[in-house]
């Protein structure tokens, strides 16, 4: 494991792209908590207050649409331009003094959403043109260490930040943050060749040619049904976890901080391990390992018992990033160039706009039913997905890309020259 991480540490463009990532995505993780207090403060509404959330996460729903940019552009120039543009909108908070005012938040936050759906869209592809193609399950692996880490870390500062100097400094910090990271992807040495010229189509039609690629692929297509479905359980899962905390461990609410730190320890160890087990076992194995995991850690915290309640914390942080690692490392491996970036961003929706939706279902199930009928479902969602993977795993392998012939399979298969 360790040979494979100081392999891509070495590797200049990772550590330059690393560093990108990492900055600004501290820079979020910290307003987006900032911003749901300064909504409170300002409104007295908690409903205002989650909507924080909603108005950052549902520019995901249009990810296929909105990805279809990074295929008509220079990748390594979108996440410079996009994340200059972000710090731009980032300095719009600074106008927000009274509850009238907090529309401007929920704009400002949809706007960074939808920046964030088009910048993983271009780094996803990006990635394919300047890391190796036998680093990238290592470098997916730290990429999710870096941003679980953020969750860890940006919260804390940023409501530290938010009580000591308001909202304005948080918003100054995640504007800076957007401009280092331009700064960082700027120093990217990559030849990304000009897109491909094509006849002129009109945005749907592209949109769509992504998403048969995607769907086309019965490998691509279960592990991001997987990857969609583990998320759609932690969600589940999380929003349970207050009701039990009261109900079953009768431990005050600030005890969650425990939890999830204890989660965000095994996500990191997660991450650290994803690449080096990716090269002992197929992409399918370890996405349903981390499926199975995930299950074991729900069922876990049924018991009510402190210490297995904790174990379970330990195993769903250990087994939620590796579906995600292994279906976007395919999605990089797998995806002929020109499709890239909408292909991603479809996998991305697929992946992640279940989180919201599961949310949504979770917050309204545990205001009527038993924490563990929630917790049961959840498991039962995650045992579901490893089966579908194991059901699939005798689907036609695809190609690889670089075998001769590849070409023409993709041209035959998502009909037309690629």
């Amino acid at each position: 494991m360790a040979m494979g991480l100081f392999t891509v540490l070495r590797d200049r463009n990772a550590r330059v792209y690393m560093a990108g990532v990492t900055i600004s995505g501290f820079g979020d993780s910290a307003m987006l908590l900032a911003a749901g207090v300064w909504v409170k403060e300002l409104t007295g509404s908690n409903s205002l207050a989650a909507l924080v959330g909603f108005c950052s996460w549902a520019p995901a729903l249009a990810g296929p649409f909105i990805g279809t940019l990074a295929d008509r552009v220079r990748r390594r120039t979108l996440l410079i331009a996009t994340s200059l543009a972000l710090a731009a909108v980032m300095t719009t908070p600074l106008a927000v003094r009274s509850s009238q005012d907090v529309w401007l938040l929920f704009a400002v936050l949809t706007m960074v959403g939808a920046g964030t759906v088009l910048m993983d869209a271009a780094e996803t592809a990006l990635i394919a043109s300047a890391v190796p193609r036998d680093l990238r399950g290592d470098f997916n692996g730290l990429v999710r260490t870096a941003i679980e880490s953020n969750k860890l870390i940006g919260p804390l500062i940023g409501a530290a930040l938010f009580t000591v100097l308001g909202g304005p400094t948080v918003a100054l910090l995640d504007a800076l943050s957007f401009l280092l990271g331009a700064a960082a992807f700027s120093l990217i040495r990559v030849r990304e060749p000009a897109p491909a010229h094509r006849p002129p189509r009109n945005w749907t039609a592209e949109t769509a040619e992504g998403i048969r690629c995607l769907w086309g692929h019965p490998v691509l297509r279960s592990l991001v049904v997987a990857g969609g479905c583990a998320m759609a359980a932690s969600s589940l899962s999380s929003t349970a976890t207050y009701a039990l905390l009261d109900i079953g461990l009768h431990r005050p609410a600030a005890f969650a901080g425990v939890l999830n730190s204890v989660q965000g320890l095994g996500s990191i160890v997660s991450g650290l391990a994803a690449g080096a087990l990716l090269r002992r076992m197929p992409p399918r194995a370890l996405s349903a390992v981390g499926l199975a995991l995930f299950t074991l850690g729900a069922l876990a915290r049924l018991t009510g018992l402190v210490p297995l309640v904790l174990a379970g914390s330990l195993l769903i942080g250990l087994g939620l990033p590796w579906p995600l690692i292994s279906a976007l490392t395919m999605v990089q491996k797998e995806t002929p160039d020109e499709l890239l970036g909408r292909v991603a961003a479809t996998a991305n929706t697929l992946l992640f706009a279940p989180t919201g939706l599961a949310l949504l279902a979770g917050t309204a199930m545990v205001a009527v039913l038993d924490y563990r009928v929630q917790l049961l479902m959840a498991g039962a969602l995650g045992l579901t997905a490893a089966l579908l993977l194991a059901v699939t795993a005798r689907a036609p392998r695809r190609r690889d890309p670089a075998e001769p012939g590849a070409d023409d399979r993709r041209r035959h298969a998502y009909g037309g020259d690629a």
